[in-house]
């Protein structure tokens, strides 16, 4: 079995997800950049997930800080400053958690979902097929009516403004960003924080992405997002991809072999110190350095 040396992936992570010695990321500029680069990143580093973050690339390698004047809350400044603006996209897609997304690879997240381009129709689809909540089905719908929401004018229109329905309501919001049905748009001075994300449809902000995706196939879609995820990690194995994806383990390993039948990744690796077997980048088996 082929064997990748721990220090040369840690060494080739460094590079992608901007640790030390890498130089960290500065400006906005360099955010896009890098998010550019990588396909698609988490903003914050997400326990028990391993893929680069805005906050490390900024901040280093670090717990995210509880103080609010800490230098790496520069991100939170960036993401806002960017939301509305089409410089990449953002929603809680990825473990329904922070995500950004370059606009090169939207539309591949975006083939994978059951939208077809359609926002008065396709809801209803899957609300019908019971995989749509009655609280998530409602927020949508006041978007649909009326228009862009900021959080607080979204929960009346929904008719959720209830303290028992806090959970349900952001339940909705995970949901509908997760499957790429709604996504924040800009922040408005509302709430008792001054701070309220507004929502809108998705096809409204970008409605040239259906059109994108329709030409995806799975397949495809699904090579696409593991071979950035392989270029970003290195090495993983099987089951972190199914993790980080939602993927059945069977579809998850089904995309690796084709990875690897395509010469991207060598299988059946060992890592050095690490238990089990994994996918790996052929060029790092290999020895090499690379940088894509």
């Amino acid at each position: 079995m082929p064997e990748l040396s721990a220090d040369l992936l840690a060494m080739y992570r460094a590079q992608t997800f901007r640790l030390s010695p890498a130089p960290r990321i500065q400006n906005p500029d360099e955010a896009l950049a890098w998010v550019n680069e990588r396909g698609f990143a988490h903003f914050w580093p997400i326990k028990g997930i391993t893929l680069p973050s805005l906050w490390v690339a900024v901040a280093g390698d670090r717990p995210v800080a509880d103080a609010h004047d800490d230098p790496g809350h520069i991100t939170w400044g960036w993401k806002d400053g960017a939301l509305g603006k089409r410089r990449w996209y953002y929603g809680k897609i990825l473990r329904k958690k922070a995500t950004l997304i370059s606009l090169e690879t939207a539309p591949y997240f975006y083939a994978l979902t059951e939208n077809y381009g359609s926002p008065e129709e396709d809801y209803l689809v899957v609300y019908e097929e019971g995989r749509l909540t009655m609280a998530a089905k409602l927020v949508y719908e006041a978007i649909l009516k009326e228009g862009a929401l900021n959080t607080i004018d979204l929960r009346k229109a929904a008719r959720l403004t209830s303290k028992q329905s806090d959970s349900e309501f952001n339940r909705a919001l995970e949901v509908l960003q997760a499957d790429f049905k709604i996504l924040p748009v800009g922040v408005a001075e509302a709430g008792a924080w001054n701070y309220s994300f507004i929502y809108d449809i998705v096809v409204r902000h970008y409605p040239d992405l259906p059109e994108k995706a329709r030409l995806i196939g799975e397949a495809q879609a699904r090579e696409k997002l593991a071979g950035q995820y392989f270029r970003s990690l290195g090495a993983a194995q099987v089951r972190e991809v199914s993790k980080l994806f939602g993927w059945i383990p069977e579809i998850a390993q089904r995309v690796v072999n084709r990875l690897v039948d395509a010469g991207q990744l060598t299988a059946r690796v060992t890592l050095s110190g690490q238990a089990g077997e994994w996918a790996a980048l052929s060029d790092l088996v290999n020895g090499e350095r690379i940088m894509r």
